[in-house]
């Protein structure tokens, strides 16, 4: 189960998880040199008594545990052994605190400008970056401090479950919860089909240096605080420094599928996946905290993925082998899948337990809003394996409006769900970026721009490409407030559940919409097992003059947002956008007007 710097044995078969020989590992920490010297100098360099005496530096003489691919169960005993904050939950889960950082730090990533792929990103406020040199500091920081610690745990999985678009990922830690959650997260060899299982010495395509535990140096190029999260797109590696939220790498990973995938002319996205027992596929696309994870875990469907997919020119694929799923108010009658995902080998993400019956309270949130439990995806009843399938049937567009304007469920348009896509509004959830306490009013590209590398148009473009091929019909879900931010509640998911539903069942390709006026969305007027009052935002309000003030708010923000995609897109797709106002709202009886 463990693999250290003790002399490597053969392993169990041709079949055993795949083993990289240590003296790579051990080579990736020696670190590197800025430049090659003359061969001249390097000969002298090397026979010199300095060569000499610094062989038996301190440095040198590290006895240092290499801990590569061990079982879960090891992870879990390494954990309680070396992290003072971690308990076993009462389900059996690893209970973790990941440090001063309990959600990304976007305004701290980082990439490389470097010639191989400097012309394809986007680069701005969400690619910042980087240069080759600051790049190369923080990695040898990362080295140094991976150098310094007793133990160092290495997991090596893909990415994707399809082979002709997998990805080898190495993944190095100082922490056994990383490498644990890695496990969890990543495709690991013994889960693949047997024809598949590569066998021979794991050759990495991509690694991940975390080295979270050690700040970033401000005085670096470039550096803004005392955290940063590095991608070389030419190197294929990630360095993390001053982060110990593990979702870090796990959205690294998803940053790097969205450059490669269109490089082999395939859509990635922010996605999660299920399908019927015909194979029927649905998506629902969305940012963490619209619904993602947890409508996808529906136990009459089987599960293909909760986060990260492409859709390729076979159909889609899941790129994770697991799910990180949110825990706030998580309970065994609302979520009972994800549930009982939360047992010996999951990871539990800053949640409050009592130490004595070691009981999980999901409803204490003092910690962060942004409580999370990392599971494979092999602990749903249900999950499909390998986790792929045909083209969707159906495609969702899932936001969580806080200004509680949006109608629950819209039939979208072949030019809407394409206007919508680019525009990805949402409402940013508390806890899932630090700094975020309340909702916030946002619009994310693609309903996943802080994962973009490429401008959102090629993703925009390649969507509606597959959308006309496939004729997948297009909705936009609402997950958030209805009657308002202030004085209104979270549309209650078992609404949200029986609209879904009546998605899978067919039962609103056809049914009558009225069209509401600020953003011509059609939506149904009747929905089984949801009160029609629901069904029409207006008529969850109190004034309808403050929702139509808050429509128009709204719709001014959306228009804003959409002017820098003008030149961008087809005119038809910008004529989507919201208009004047030219017919009343069916508002509620008795409302205030």
């Amino acid at each position: 189960c463990l693999r250290t710097t003790a002399p490597e044995s053969s392993g169990g078969g041709v079949h055993a998880p795949v083993q990289m020989p240590l003296t790579s590992v051990q080579s990736l920490l020696a670190g590197s040199t800025p430049s090659k010297v003359d061969p001249v100098v390097e000969a002298f360099n090397k026979n010199s008594r300095s060569a000499k005496f610094s062989a038996k530096e301190d440095i040198n003489e590290k006895q240092q545990e290499i801990v590569v691919n061990a079982c879960s169960a090891a992870l879990v005993q390494e954990a309680l052994n070396t992290m003072p904050d971690s308990y076993l939950a009462d389900s059996g889960a690893l209970v973790v605190r990941s440090g001063a950082k309990t959600g990304r730090s976007p305004k701290d990533k980082r990439v490389v400008a470097e010639p191989g792929s400097e012309d394809n990103v986007w680069w701005g406020r969400v690619n910042i970056k980087m240069t080759e040199p600051a790049f190369m500091i923080n990695r040898e920081r990362a080295i140094d401090y991976l150098n310094t610690r007793k133990s160092v745990y290495v997991i090596d999985g893909y990415a994707g479950w399809d082979p002709a678009y997998r990805v080898r990922v190495r993944v190095v830690c100082a922490l056994a919860y990383h490498a644990l959650f890695m496990r969890n997260m990543l495709v690991m060899p013994e889960e693949l089909p047997e024809d598949e299982r590569e066998e021979g010495d794991f050759v990495p395509d991509f690694t991940i240096l975390n080295a979270g535990g050690f700040p970033a140096n401000r005085y670096v190029e470039g550096m803004t605080s005392s955290c940063s999260v590095d991608l070389h797109l030419g190197r294929m590696e990630m360095v993390i420094l001053g982060t110990q939220y593990a979702g870090e790498m796990k959205k690294g990973i998803l940053t790097l599928v969205m450059y490669t995938m269109p490089l082999a002319k395939q859509l990635p996205l922010h996605s999660s996946a299920n399908e019927d027992a015909d194979g029927n596929v649905t998506l629902f696309f969305g940012l963490s905290g619209t619904g993602k994870t947890t409508l996808s875990a529906d136990p009459r469907r089987n599960l293909i993925g909760d986060d990260e997919h492409v859709w390729t020119d076979r159909g889609v694929f899941n790129v994770e082998g697991g799910c990180y799923a949110k825990c706030v108010g998580l309970s065994a009658e609302k979520e009972p899948e994800i549930f009982g995902a939360v047992r010996f080998g999951s990871v539990l993400e800053n949640v409050i337990m009592d130490l004595d019956a070691r009981s999980v309270d999901y409803d204490d949130i003092s910690v962060t809003e942004n409580t999370r439990c990392a599971y494979p995806l092999s602990y749903i009843p249900n999950a499909k394996s390998p986790a792929v399938g045909g083209h969707p049937k159906n495609v969702v567009l899932l936001t969580c409006d806080g200004y509680g304007v949006l109608p629950p469920i819209s039939k979208l348009t072949p030019d809407q769900v394409i206007y919508h896509f680019i525009a990805g509004y949402t409402s940013k959830m508390a806890g899932t970026e630090e700094g975020i306490t309340k909702p916030v009013a946002a619009f994310s590209a693609c309903y996943g721009e802080p994962f973009l590398v490429w401008h959102p148009i090629k993703y925009g473009t390649m969507l509606a490409e597959r959308l006309k091929q496939h004729g997948a019909n297009a909705w936009l879900l609402n997950t958030g407030w209805v009657g308002g931010a202030a004085k209104g509640r979270r549309c209650p998911l078992q609404y949200t559940r029986a609209i879904v539903d009546a998605i899978h069942a067919g039962e609103l390709a056809n049914a009558h919409c009225d069209t509401e006026p600020f953003f011509g969305l059609k939506y149904p007027t009747k929905v089984k097992g949801v009160p029609d009052s629901l069904l029409n935002p207006a008529a969850s309000w109190e004034s309808q003059a403050d929702f139509e003030a808050t429509s128009k708010e709204l719709a001014a923000l959306f228009n804003k947002n959409f002017e820098q995609y003008l030149g961008d897109v087809p005119e038809a797709v910008a004529q989507q956008g919201p208009g004047q106002t030219k017919m009343a709202y069916p508002a509620a009886a008795g409302s205030n007007n």
